[in-house]
């Protein structure tokens, strides 16, 4: 299927895991996939590998946190694909530690990544995507977003805060027929877990007790995400904006 065939697709943090595994259904789909990341390195590796299967893939310098960083690498990004019919805000990064025992520094740096990096973006692209009548944007945040978590409060209070811009977003950009959605993942087998398991005294134990706690009997990976994101960003969810999709297997159901 070739739901993408001809539009451009740009995926922050798209050099990582669940980034990393969005560029490359994108890519199978027919898309032009611009990675963006601030390791330039992961994200020629990923752009490679979609172009040494004939897909079709160019890799981008962007820290998310800088604005000039973001404009350059827009305006780059169109330079090479012309229009941008999807967006993907992937990026982000935690640290697991009780709140109290955490400083601003980190605060800063966690709102900084989280949260501002989307609104740059978003800041970015929404006019460009209005100017041409249409687009999709899929916000990635997470379940500690919709539910919390211990051990990641101001991760948990940036990712509510992206799921509360995405539904207002839905509703200023209705009218340019740009939908903007949330993609929530759970526990996935990424760097951010591995982080997570770091802090952990047993991790072994802990990864079981995860996959226990999820219905589905097992942790999330990378590839699980890739085909919701897709989804939210095609032409099939045309008439679906303002809504929170948690991929978790089951591990938080709402209704």
């Amino acid at each position: 299927m070739q739901r993408f065939s001809g539009k451009s697709v740009i995926v922050t943090g798209g050099g990582g895991g669940i980034g990393g595994a969005a560029c490359q259904r994108f890519a199978s789909e027919g898309a032009h996939v611009a990675v963006f990341d601030m390791n330039l390195a992961s994200a020629e590796k990923v752009a490679a590998s979609i172009t040494a299967t004939g897909g079709k893939a160019q890799a981008f310098a962007c820290d998310i946190t800088q604005r000039d960083q973001v404009d350059a690498a827009i305006a780059a990004t169109q330079a090479a694909f012309g229009s941008i019919d999807v967006l993907v805000n992937n990026a982000g990064w935690d640290i697991f530690k009780p709140f109290t025992k955490t400083v601003p520094a980190e605060w800063d740096k966690l709102i900084a990544i989280n949260l501002v990096g989307a609104l740059h973006m978003l800041h970015a692209v929404l006019p460009v995507m209005a100017a041409k009548g249409g687009g999709r944007v899929v916000n990635i945040a997470s379940d500690a977003g919709r539910v919390g978590s211990s051990g990641e409060a101001v991760y948990a209070a940036c990712k509510g805060g992206l799921i509360s811009l995405s539904k207002t977003l839905a509703r200023e950009h209705a009218r340019h027929n740009i939908t903007v959605n949330v993609i929530c993942p759970g526990p996935t087998d990424t760097a951010l877990l591995d982080g997570f398991k770091q802090g952990a005294s047993n991790p072994d134990k802990l990864m079981e007790a995860f996959a226990k706690a999820i219905p589905l009997g097992r942790i999330g990976q990378a590839s699980d995400l890739a085909g919701s994101i897709a989804f939210m960003a095609s032409d099939d969810a045309g008439f679906v904006t303002g809504q929170v999709l948690s991929v978790s297997g089951g591990l938080t159901m709402n209704g």
